[in-house]
């Protein structure tokens, strides 16, 4: 076994973020994290459980521009209220409002950033018991107030409509 190249070192994208939101005019960047985080067990196998899937993918919006793979980033896609939409079929989701790294991805496989299509095939090899009728969509608006107060809760509780017993958070 040999050792990475000196220059094969992680992307520091939480300090690209920090100093982009700076350069924008904006306090220095804070990221959300606890101290102390809640976790709760799963009661049942993950083979017999109904799993929601949580993505911060935006649906895709024709007339607010380019949204395609390596797409420059589009605020105008940018969405601002917890969406749901049915998992019986694969939507047309994007992800040109995020800041991602657009340097190292295309981001040309949404399976890589929103797996509705993986988690099927899951269902179908029994690794998990079923998907809840709905996904939901996750607003990336930085502020941990709305995201805390609104956005979670709303989450959690159309998580529990669906009767899901976990939820698989893709952030893109």
């Amino acid at each position: 076994m040999t050792f990475a190249a000196e220059h094969d070192v992680p992307i520091p994208y939480m300090q690209r973020t920090r100093d982009y939101y700076q350069a924008l005019g904006f306090a220095p960047y804070r990221w959300a994290h606890f101290a102390d985080v809640p976790f709760t067990p799963l009661s049942t196998r993950l083979a017999q459980a109904r799993v929601a899937l949580i993505t911060t993918a935006a649906p895709f919006q024709p007339a607010v521009g380019d949204q395609g793979p390596g797409a420059k980033y589009n605020a105008a896609a940018k969405f601002y209220k917890v969406y749901s939409d049915s998992t019986e079929a694969i939507p047309d989701l994007r992800i040109s409002h995020v800041g991602y790294d657009r340097i190292h991805t295309t981001a040309e496989d949404p399976g890589t950033w929103f797996p509705l299509a993986r988690l099927r095939e899951a269902v179908k090899a029994g690794r998990i018991g079923a998907l809840t009728p709905r996904f939901h969509g996750a607003p990336t608006n930085r502020s941990h107030r709305v995201t805390m107060e609104t956005d979670a809760p709303d989450l959690l509780r159309r998580c529990r409509e669906d009767g899901a017993d976990v939820a698989v958070l893709v952030p893109s």
